[in-house]
């Protein structure tokens, strides 16, 4: 069975089972072990991960989880409830595909003789959005970034000619209605105080209160 229509079986199943790419993303505290307890609740409910990325956000000591993975919006939408409770779990959100701009970043090594001698580079580099990020004797390294399909259809491209070495990076990804998190603290700020703290009306009146 071609490639092709393996992809086309599998994405027909999980339209039937109702299951689509969403995105989770996860504002926390940068805390010891908060990654691994996230994790847990992953694999304690048999979900498979296909994208973990964890970095800096807009804000200073407030890091980022952007996880990409298959499922159903019922189960998805409980996985965010169950990552919330984490102590240091600021905010969790998730999005599917079509309400963010994500990117993957991408590597390839490759022959230096063989992409010399059989393929136009600046081509190559112009078709897939790539870059030369290293020149060696022996290899070759270009860098390009899209989406999945876009990195995988370079691979296809380089075989034929000596692909060394392929890697890909996790998704990062901004939501297109964000306004960014600091304006969600900015509400949490704003939001009224609790009712005005009473002052105890016994507290001049010991001997009253506690004599026999």
């Amino acid at each position: 069975m071609k490639d092709e229509n393996k992809i086309a079986l599998v994405n027909s199943a999980i339209a039937v089972s109702g299951w689509q790419e969403f995105t989770i993303t996860v504002y926390t505290e940068n805390q010891i072990g908060l990654l691994n307890r996230i994790a847990i609740i992953f694999s304690r409910r048999k979900i498979s991960i296909d994208s973990f990325n964890s970095s800096p956000s807009e804000l200073e000591g407030i890091h980022r989880f952007t996880i990409v993975i298959n499922e159903t919006e019922e189960v998805v939408r409980k996985l965010v409830r169950q990552i919330e409770k984490q102590v240091e779990v600021l905010k969790a959100y998730f999005n599917t595909s079509d309400e963010l701009v994500w990117q993957e970043l991408a590597l390839y090594k490759v022959s230096t003789d063989a992409i010399t001698e059989k393929v136009k580079v600046e081509r190559l580099l112009r078709e897939y959005g790539a870059r030369v990020v290293a020149i060696r004797k022996d290899y070759t390294v270009f860098e390009t970034t899209g989406h999945r399909e876009e990195t995988d259809a370079l691979v296809k491209v380089l075989e034929p000619y000596g692909l060394i070495e392929f890697v890909r990076s996790a998704r990062i990804a901004i939501i297109k209605t964000s306004s960014g998190f600091h304006e969600k603290l900015k509400e949490f700020e704003a939001m009224a105080p609790g009712t005005e703290l009473i002052e105890n009306t016994y507290l001049d009146k010991n001997e009253e209160v506690f004599s026999m």
